[in-house]
């Protein structure tokens, strides 16, 4: 009798061999083959060539941000990394100018500890302090016959460029049947549609091992649907029907949401029946149509009570929508202060500042004593360590082995191809067909990174310096030994400080949900952002605690049980989600739920210590109902 035997890969192995499956982002993939090409062209065209590198430059950064969604929602993920990229490239342009070496790089390590803080405040916060700190460097080093007012302006000129394009460009297929289809709110219906899918896809998996996963990807599409709808404005509120309407449906699928978590927490299977209706939801959304007779639930229970009352008031927002809560969180000046501030803000500054300031410190001590030769891109060695040292690009040793391996990668190829192609035509043709793959190519960290080598090496010949292929690989292997030794160097306070951080707001949100459910209070708008903001705060501690359980041992020991506390608070909102539910239809709780929440927050209790959280921290509620 043979016995299979498997081998299970390391987890800092196993993430950097993984890659994203997601659909070809074609609109995408159309406005990267747009953006920097067409800007050196009308950079050659006025003789002001190292302007468009500038422009084209900032182009790639922000198609590197450049993610599904809604038009409103991309004017804040690309639009606040620009103006900090071109605030950094303005900086870095006068210290560069008027500093010498030493206090240059004090200059520069100083950005990287503000721009680290910065960057445990969000996604968007992340991106505005990578390119504040890629162009403080580019502008201290790449040597341009421009001032830095130009520089600045250039960049925010390339920024802009592709952000128009985001904005003006309809998605395929968005005109597709009725042209009085507004394309401008395709990214927020396809959203809110998701939405409809995944309490379908949540509803199908009721009673099945499936149920918590698809539960996840339940918060997922809200979080999404979210954001898309809820970026930035010029008027207070929604100035058209059809974006009213969209407000109106999100928020109809809210109880929806609701009642089928509570479906999944009592473990039943459900009839396909139920399933239906939400699903019809969804697609006459995507088709501006209407929905038609929904197929109603059996009312048995109060959960399916709930589903079905639910589904009428979506069917009646699809008909008459005229508006509604987006429930999302109001986070205020001084709890972003706190969060930059704080433990994560705190340990991921210093560490930026870290990397940062010792590759900008050896790339000085490099381009002044001419170790070989007369090297003009110095700039090059912090800059590859600010994206190595970035958590939400991977594990630290992942993403060392995708950069090292996709540079490597990509100044092959470059170089291959900067023998054969003509100047400048082939090389503005190879920064397009760059830009059109870097959609595709954020499905894994070393693919993008050979994209954008290519890129930046093709960039650097347009504007006339010589080919650099070899430096570009010597220059990232010395960036990721420097990110290496700062990554696992002893740090002031407590190691896992971030996942700690992100761990306790999930903590309190979840203890804000069960406050405001155990009160009976009538308020359901108020419940219903309490929900959110539980779900959206553990799926960013989950993230968190998913990339730093991938970490080398070393530090991935600093984390350790702290997704079972995690796993706990989720059964925990999940519970409180039953209980609310259950109230609502019958206004008392059933033992079944009061068991199940006292035995959920003794397990908190026993487990805060033990993960380094005080009580404070990580709040649990003495029960009494």
């Amino acid at each position: 009798m043979s016995r299979r035997v498997t081998l299970a890969l390391p987890p800092w192995l196993a993430h950097a061999l993984r890659a994203q499956r997601e659909p070809v982002p074609w609109s995408a993939v159309v406005r990267g083959a747009l953006a920097g090409g067409p800007l050196l062209i009308l950079a050659l065209a006025l003789g002001r060539v190292w302007l468009g590198v500038v422009a084209a430059i900032a182009a790639m950064l922000a198609g590197i941000n450049d993610r599904p969604g809604s038009r409103r929602a991309s004017v804040r993920r690309l639009g606040v990394p620009a103006l900090a990229g071109s605030l950094g490239l303005l900086v870095g342009t006068y210290a560069g100018e008027h500093v010498g070496a030493v206090a240059l790089t004090l200059v520069l390590t100083g950005l990287g500890l503000v721009a680290g803080g910065i960057s445990a405040v969000g996604p968007v916060a992340s991106g505005a302090g990578t390119q504040l700190l890629v162009a403080s460097a580019i502008g201290a080093g790449m040597p341009l016959p421009a001032p830095g007012w130009q520089r600045a302006l250039a960049f925010l000129v390339g920024a802009g460029w592709l952000l128009a394009l985001r904005l003006v460009l309809p998605t395929p297929g968005a005109l597709a049947g009725d042209f009085r289809f507004d394309f401008r709110f395709d990214g927020e219906r396809d959203a809110v549609a998701g939405v409809y899918d995944a309490v379908a896809d949540l509803l199908d998996a009721v009673g099945t091992e499936h149920a918590t996963v698809r539960r996840a990807a339940l918060t997922a599409a809200l979080d999404h649907a979210q954001d898309a709808l809820a970026g930035p404005r010029l008027r207070r509120y929604a100035s058209s029907a059809a974006e009213r309407r969209l407000h109106a449906q999100y928020a109809a699928a809210l109880p929806l949401a609701e009642a089928a978590t509570a479906l999944a927490w009592a473990g039943e299977a459900v009839s396909g029946r139920a399933c239906e209706g939400p699903r019809r939801l969804a697609s006459a959304l995507r088709g501006g149509t209407h929905t038609g007779p929904l197929p109603a639930p059996h009312r048995s229970a109060p959960a399916l009570r709930a589903l079905d009352d639910a589904l009428l008031r979506a069917a009646e927002a699809f008909d008459r929508g005229e508006g509604g809560d987006l429930h999302t969180r109001r986070r205020t000046a001084r709890g972003l202060l706190r969060t930059a501030f704080g433990a994560a803000g705190r340990e991921y500054g210093i560490r930026v500042a870290l990397c940062f300031g010792t590759g900008a410190a050896f790339a000085q001590a490099q381009y002044h004593s001419h170790w070989y030769g007369q090297h003009t891109h110095w700039y090059w060695l912090p800059v590859t360590a600010v994206f190595l040292v970035k958590p939400d690009l991977g594990p630290l040793a992942s993403r060392v082995l995708c950069r090292a391996a996709g540079t490597v990668l990509g100044a092959l190829v470059f170089a291959a191809l900067a023998a054969v192609l003509p100047r400048p035509g082939g090389l503005i043709a190879l920064v397009a067909v760059g830009g059109a793959l870097i959609p595709v190519a954020t499905r894994h960290f070393a693919a993008q990174t050979a994209v954008v080598t290519v890129l930046v090496l093709a960039l650097v010949m347009v504007g006339g310096e010589p080919q650099a292929s070899v430096s570009r690989i010597g220059e990232t292997l010395l960036a990721c030994v420097i990110v290496l030794v700062v990554g696992h160097l002893p740090m002031p306070g407590e190691r896992g400080g971030g996942v700690r951080a992100r761990l306790a707001a999930a903590g309190g949100a979840a203890h804000a949900y069960l406050v405001h459910v155990l009160s009976e209070c009538d308020d359901r708008a108020a419940r219903w952002t309490l929900r959110r903001e539980a779900y959206r705060t553990l799926a960013e501690a989950r993230t968190a605690i998913a990339l730093a359980a991938a970490e080398l041992p070393a530090l991935a020991r600093h984390t350790e049980g702290t997704d079972e506390v995690a796993a706990l608070l989720e059964r925990l909102v999940d519970t409180t989600t039953a209980c609310a539910v259950h109230l609502d239809d019958t206004g008392r709780l059933m033992p079944q739920h009061t068991e199940r929440l006292t035995e959920l927050l003794g397990e908190l209790a026993a487990r805060r210590e033990r993960v380094g959280l005080r009580a404070r921290e990580l709040p649990v509620l003495p029960l009494a109902v």
